[in-house]
């Protein structure tokens, strides 16, 4: 299990919350945002997810991986 914190931008609100962990829930990855740090804490195995897919998943839903 890989463990990796990402600086994500746009977040504000529940709504981001909910969409940024549900989006990488999908693709097999485990995620809990901190909206006060405006971080993304990542659970995931390498074998099963990379990080450019949770990366690309959470850009998906329109905010900015830093």
């Amino acid at each position: 299990m890989i463990k990796q914190t990402l600086q994500v931008e746009g977040m504000s609100c529940q709504h981001c919350v909910n969409s940024i962990e549900g989006a990488l829930k999908e693709i097999g990855a485990a995620g809990k945002v901190n909206l006060a740090s405006g971080t993304v804490d990542v659970s995931y195995e390498e074998n099963q997810v990379s990080i450019e897919a949770i990366k690309e998943a959470i850009e998906e839903q329109g905010y900015d991986v830093v």
